[in-house]
């Protein structure tokens, strides 16, 4: 008996000592999460925007087992829509051209915001968007700073531009336009870093930037004196979504495009991806993406 009371004794004493004098104990829960044409209106000119109650029960449910602090999402029309899929323990920040005042830069029928879910229980101040694609009724980077009772982390939920996934040419007008928002994404992490400011850079790239040498990691880094830690540099690529030429069978992607970049003054564990079960792909609208997901410390 004595000897257990010891053991015991023994093993309080170093749970004291963790979390009297470890900082870091501390862990933040973020994900990106691209969630195709997500949208309570669905439209039949979009067949990915048409969703029953069963294919959002699936969407929440993926969502709850993440359970992320921090969610950025990309491909979202409405508010209404992602608190079907997240719930009411999280406050949403929509892009800011979902507000009234930019209708000019809105669809007249679905619109594809980036955002953030962020559990309510943290102090967030919102930001005012970062235009990667000036008067552009696409690809509006949210903004928002998140103070987790330590420090404040800079948070940016991006949509690059598609179609130049891979090698840079001149002539593909896709490309020039993803090398243009690469300067903006650029610019914004030099302000972070000559700031001193902590910073989280995450979402749909529709790029591969953890291919060796690639062009579009170079010029977001050109400059930097302090280069950000890219966690998603050797995630597989293992989602598999349903294909677009033969709906009974998986299409599986050979390299991420969504990625999650982090400031060097915070350490993280490697990027994941969540993978959905191939009944669930084959039988339900979930989405092209598969979310990804990181553990900062």
């Amino acid at each position: 008996m004595n000897r257990t009371i010891s053991y015991y004794k023994r093993v309080l004493s170093i749970v004291f000592a963790i979390t009297t004098f470890s900082p870091n104990i501390f862990a933040l829960t973020l994900a990106s999460w691209n969630i195709e044409w997500l949208t309570i209106n669905g439209d039949t000119r979009y067949p990915q925007s048409l969703r029953e109650q069963n294919d959002f029960l699936l969407l929440r449910d993926t969502f709850e087992q993440m359970s992320p602090d921090v969610l950025a999402f990309q491909e979202v029309d409405s508010l209404e829509a992602i608190q079907a899929v997240v719930g009411g323990d999280y406050q949403i920040y929509l892009s800011d051209r979902a507000q009234p005042n930019n209708r000019a830069l809105q669809f007249n029928g679905i619109n594809q915001y980036t955002g953030f879910a962020i559990k309510k229980r943290y102090n967030v101040t919102d930001h005012k968007d970062l235009a990667l694609t000036p008067d552009s009724r696409l690809r509006f980077a949210t903004h928002v700073a998140l103070n987790d009772g330590k420090q404040t982390i800079q948070l940016l939920s991006v949509h690059l531009k598609a179609g130049c996934a891979g090698k840079y040419s001149g002539s593909n007008r896709n490309c020039r336009q993803l090398k243009q928002q690469g300067r903006v994404l650029s610019d914004w992490l030099q302000q972070r870093v000559q700031a001193g400011e902590a910073y989280v850079m995450l979402g749909d790239f529709n790029h591969n930037l953890a291919f060796k040498g690639d062009w579009l990691w170079k010029d977001l880094v050109d400059g930097l004196t302090q280069q950000p830690t890219l966690t998603t540099r050797d995630t597989r690529a293992d989602c598999k979504v349903r294909s677009r030429n033969n709906p009974n069978k998986t299409h599986q992607f050979r390299s991420l495009i969504d990625h999650i970049l982090i400031s060097p003054s915070l350490s993280a564990s490697k990027a994941k991806q969540w993978v959905y079960p191939t009944k669930q792909v084959l039988n339900h609208q979930l989405s092209d993406h598969c979310p990804v997901y990181i553990e900062l410390h």
